[in-house]
């Protein structure tokens, strides 16, 4: 039987011009869906897992294109909600070269947003699951999606599913302050923490030395600090860090680190030329989650996820559309991209 991994979040219609186009250029968008958890989702189904996405959705045409796009991808959704008035929106710019890609929110008042918790079964929703995994995007759109977030991890626990978050800090939808005091309430629950270089920092003021991100100046050493402090304050089973040093909007060093409470493990870092950044941090959780599920070593389940993530770079798309052996390919070195015949 297929292992079964429930993610929970908000999914949005994306928005983008052709190309390397500004928005005050624009005359066509070109459309998608996507949001962190089901990204994740996505990824997982791909690799050959049963993935679950829960959400709330509007019960309109919009609204099924949404759940229609997920399940062309053989994603289950059977439990999204449907109601509210309206989906989320977010418009993307890609940047290139010194010029910074740009993300335009349109989102309140979206369906999930409105969200109760009388809405969601999770004793329902969780039967025979293995793992559950959402974002800190999702209890920042609101006090009521974030306590239904803490109503699911609870049951989870109570079922003894393994419980993972990224903590995926928005500074649009909250403030640092609230960030922490929500997001702290809510680690209690959680396993596995995945965070990115600046994370930690925003949401529980946790800091790498040596590190400047606006210069692109990451270093790695100082993260084995940040995240045995991640794993003291909330007694995570693992933390992984995700470490980006950006060269310019087109070209980023990628690479990774997991904490499993006895030792350190760094992955190999890849130079990417990136053809759509956007779901990169997703790849990234989908690969970790992935690999853990299936008892891979901590040395290789960062290397699988941080390759699984450098693949994702170069597709068009919020979806990380990767097999498990291409994946398996480049960990293992074949990261000469010549044509495949």
């Amino acid at each position: 039987m297929l292992k079964k991994i429930v993610t929970f979040g908000e999914l949005m219609l994306r928005l983008a011009p052709d190309g390397y186009l500004r928005f005050v250029q624009a005359n066509n968008y070109n459309v998608t869906y996507g949001g962190g958890e089901s990204n994740v989702a996505v990824s997982l189904r791909n690799f050959g897992l049963n993935s679950i996405f829960v959400s709330k959705m509007p019960k309109n045409e919009i609204g099924q294109a949404g759940i229609n796009f997920l399940r062309k991808y053989g994603v289950d959704t059977s439990f999204v909600v449907r109601g509210g008035d309206r989906v989320g929106i977010y418009f993307l710019e890609k940047g290139a070269s010194q010029r910074a890609s740009k993300v335009i929110y349109d989102r309140n008042h979206s369906s999930i947003s409105t969200s109760s918790k009388e809405e969601f079964d999770w004793e329902k929703i969780f039967d025979n699951v293995s793992w559950f995994h959402f974002t800190g995007i999702t209890p920042a759109l609101g006090d009521n999606v974030a306590q239904i977030c803490i109503d699911a991890c609870k049951i989870a626990k109570k079922k003894k599913i393994t419980v993972s978050c990224d903590l995926n800090y928005r500074n649009k939808l909250w403030s640092k302050e609230k960030a922490g005091k929500i997001m702290g309430d809510i680690c209690k629950y959680v396993d596995v923490c995945i965070a990115n270089e600046e994370d930690a920092s925003d949401v529980f003021c946790i800091n790498a030395k040596h590190t400047d991100i606006s210069r692109g100046k990451v270093d790695h050493e100082s993260y084995k600090d940040v995240a045995y402090e991640l794993k003291k304050m909330f007694n995570f089973s693992k933390v992984a860090i995700t470490l980006r040093s950006s060269i310019s909007a087109n070209d980023n060093r990628w690479a990774a680190m997991l904490y499993d409470g006895n030792d350190f493990f760094q992955s190999k870092e890849y130079l990417i030329h990136i053809v759509d950044r956007v779901g990169g941090g997703d790849s990234f959780a989908s690969g970790l989650i992935y690999s853990l599920i299936n008892n891979y070593s901590s040395k290789d389940a960062i290397e699988f996820a941080v390759a699984a993530s450098c693949l994702k770079h170069t597709i068009e798309g919020d979806y990380n559309l990767i097999s498990v052996d291409e994946v398996k390919k480049l960990v293992k070195g074949d990261a000469s991209g010549r044509v495949q015949r």
